[in-house]
């Protein structure tokens, strides 16, 4: 069966995007799995199908490259609405469904490294540790703040949190997070990929909004640097409640083509 793909990114985090709307593929975790490999097949951190949703422009479904369905993705959700627009499904404005429910997103800048703003779901932070922060954006997120990020390894003491026994069955998203004078720094191990990406935008929204928690008195839009390029998130927060989050950033097309499933 040859499939019609599209490769896109999102500050260096990659996805393969099919449109199922007329395929109706159904994949296996091995397919998928094959198709993300960077040896094997096309390569991404995850793979994203396009289906028809009454009510909506279009639904998305992501799976993490271990071939799993897996929770909402930010940099996904951001590249999966320039992908609806070159479709010609939306034009600016982009109404779907995810798997946490309804998001909105608008194409802010257009052209050679589109910008898109994304809107996410409300948030209320629950959990407030000693050194760390856990909330759910769309997608569990352990979050700690250290300093000198850039020289951490982050596989190793990721693991040591995405593995224990509390996270091992379900599994978590783990962010590193340094504070600098323009923002943050945020560095991200992701459950399903089970390595580092160069790019989680539902971790930098997490990231972001932990921040505010440890520190009532920032302002209210915030900008992140992640190794693959720059995000900003702003909120609206009464306390530990987030709502009117919105993740904006760039989402890029690399290329498009066809594969033999």
């Amino acid at each position: 069966m040859k499939i019609p793909f599209s490769k896109y990114q999102g500050t260096g985090n990659d996805f393969i995007i099919i449109d199922n709307r007329k395929l109706n593929w159904i994949p296996t975790k091995e397919e998928i799995a094959f198709l993300c490999d960077r040896h094997f097949g096309i390569g991404a951190d995850g793979l994203m199908l396009m289906t028809e949703e009454e009510g909506y422009d279009f639904q998305m479904t992501y799976y993490n490259s271990d071939g799993r369905e897996s929770t909402m993705c930010g940099n996904g959700g951001r590249c999966m609405i320039i992908f609806a627009r070159s479709a010609g499904l939306i034009g600016s404005d982009a109404r779907f469904l995810a798997t946490d429910g309804e998001h909105s997103g608008k194409v802010i800048q257009a052209g050679s490294g589109d910008l898109v703003s994304l809107k996410m779901k409300d948030v209320t932070v629950d959990e407030v540790g000693e050194d760390y922060l856990f909330l759910n954006t769309g997608s569990p997120h352990y979050v700690v703040f250290k300093d000198d990020v850039e020289m951490l390894d982050v596989i190793s003491e990721a693991r040591k949190i995405r593995f224990n026994d509390r996270f091992r069955q379900e599994g978590t998203n783990v962010d590193f997070v340094e504070v600098r004078d323009a923002g943050l720094f945020v560095r991200s191990y992701e459950r399903g990929v089970e390595d580092e990406t160069l790019s989680c935008g539902t971790g930098v929204t997490a990231s972001v909004l932990a921040r505010a928690v440890k520190s009532p008195g920032e302002k209210k839009s915030t900008e992140v640097q992640t190794r693959g390029g720059k995000l900003s998130v702003s909120f609206h927060q009464e306390g530990q409640s987030f709502t009117d989050i919105w993740l904006t950033g760039p989402a890029t097309f690399v290329y498009q083509g066809e594969v033999d499933i």
